[in-house]
């Protein structure tokens, strides 16, 4: 069986009531499957009914459920847009559909694309600012780092910080692990692959290379940050006298 037929199989055994799923993550199309490659389902039944995340198995398969109603998608939709990270939004919109219902399906779909394609809130001048001055202290680090552990870690984080910065610098979804790797990929293949070899050249000893990216991408939002960053702090609020 495919995993798409693993996946209505799934459904219907465990959701009856179920309006709309779909299958979404590398195994909806086979493009990117690999050993360890899971099926991902989201199914989508009736308001109403319980809203969860579950992991389980079939037929030899890791399978992630995530379990919503129409309004339980919007709230994590919105919570997805909050955090710039669409990963429920991609698998309604992207997915392969497996169950529809009266046109439960086709109606998800089309509100995950519609809110796909707006992209993510705008960042505002403080995140900006925030984002601006923790990757310059990071690239502070990395020139000053001697080879070892710590240079990884610093490696590490610096990638991370430049492959978000440059998706937001263009208005674009966010991700993490391979989903960030691949967000970029959307925006930008060749920085892509200019970051990862950059990097494996930082963590071998030579930051020249990672250096200059992340002098570009700052560049494009501003430029590097340090003196003059200023964050006022906020104090709790009085307890009331008894």
């Amino acid at each position: 069986m495919t995993p798409a037929e693993i996946a209505v199989a799934l459904v219907a055994a465990r959701f009856p009531d179920a309006v709309a799923a779909f299958l979404g993550g590398s195994s909806a199309t086979g493009a990117r499957q690999t050993s360890t490659s899971d099926l991902d389902i989201v199914v989508v039944r009736g308001d109403g009914a319980a809203v969860f995340r579950e992991t389980t198995t079939s037929q030899g398969w890791l399978v992630e459920l995530f379990v919503h109603t129409p309004s339980s998608c919007r709230h994590y939709w919105d919570l997805d847009a909050a955090a710039r990270r669409p990963p429920l939004l991609r698998m309604c919109a992207e997915g392969v559909q497996l169950v529809s219902v009266e046109g439960g399906a086709e109606r998800v779909r089309t509100e995950a694309r519609r809110r796909l394609a707006a992209g993510p809130p705008p960042v505002g001048e403080d995140e900006w600012a925030a984002r601006r001055y923790g990757l310059s202290d990071l690239l502070d680090d990395l020139r000053g780092a001697a080879r070892g552990p710590e240079l990884v870690f610093i490696a590490n984080e610096v990638l991370t910080a430049t492959c978000e910065m440059a998706l937001l610098a263009q208005g674009r979804w966010l991700g993490t692990g391979k989903w960030l790797a691949r967000e970029l990929e959307r925006l930008d293949t060749g920085l892509l692959q200019e970051l990862t070899s950059a990097h494996a050249a930082a963590v071998g000893g030579d930051g020249q290379a990672l250096t200059c990216i992340v002098e570009r991408v700052l560049g494009r939002v501003g430029g590097p940050l340090s003196t003059g960053y200023h964050v006022d702090g906020h104090l709790p609020q009085a307890v009331p006298a008894p």
